[in-house]
């Protein structure tokens, strides 16, 4: 898949993580962080670890903080 549809992909990922069980929500933003290794951006998959973390601690603000960037920096990729 070209590297443009696969960003596309990822902006489409993380935003269905507004709606869902916390597991779900959690497993949407692991397949996030395993496109972005793959996509060779370590540091945006860090992250997107970060964000999976605050969700399994209930840190909402961290999480909203945490995936918004991710919006922001993933849609500047293409």
């Amino acid at each position: 898949m070209p590297a443009i549809a696969r960003i596309d992909v990822l902006l489409s990922t993380l935003n269905a993580t507004d709606v869902g069980t916390l597991e779900s929500i959690g497993a949407k933003l692991e397949q996030v962080r395993q496109e972005l290794i793959e996509l060779a951006q370590p540091e945006l998959a860090t992250r997107a670890a970060e964000a999976v973390a605050a969700l399994k601690r209930g840190d909402v603000a961290e999480f909203k903080r945490s995936r918004a960037y991710l919006q922001s920096k993933i849609g500047h990729l293409r």
